[in-house]
């Protein structure tokens, strides 16, 4: 299985982990990542995420954020499709960034999109692969396998 974890799923460590709700993404991501050590998961890195990352203004984020990003076994280079498709997404009301996240996770052959941008799963009907929170998808899809 692939995932596709955007920036908002790398960077939830650093949120005010106060809110339960932060503080337990940030344990999903934790459980994500140890499911990809595991072989059990394949993560995605694109350039997208790459440039974003490059973006961020503090060190240990952006450090953290490659570390991760270490881990993919599969690299998606933004092409003409991606970007054509991202257009598209941008036309249906996506902003242009996460467009281009949803569009890599599609072309990479991803089986689920990772955001813990509500706004953006809301979205999910108009795309190709299982968009969910990080949460949602430790209980609902790790929390299957036997």
């Amino acid at each position: 299985m692939k995932i596709y974890l955007d920036t908002s799923v790398y960077n939830r460590p650093f949120d005010n982990q106060s809110q339960p709700r932060i503080w337990l993404e940030s344990l999903a991501l934790g459980l994500i990542l140890q499911y990809v050590e595991s072989g059990e998961a394949i993560l995605v890195n694109s350039t997208v995420l790459e440039f974003e990352n490059s973006r961020n203004p503090f060190e240990l984020r952006r450090d953290w954020m490659a570390r991760c990003l270490g881990q993919a076994a599969v690299y998606q280079r933004v092409d003409e499709a991606i970007r054509n498709r991202a257009e598209n997404l941008e036309r249906q009301g996506l902003k242009a960034i996460d467009a281009l996240h949803v569009a890599c996770a599609e072309s990479s052959g991803a089986d689920y999109f990772l955001s813990c941008d509500d706004r953006l799963i809301r979205k999910q009907k108009r795309f190709s692969v299982i968009t969910m929170n990080p949460l949602d998808f430790v209980r609902n899809v790790m929390g299957e396998r036997p």
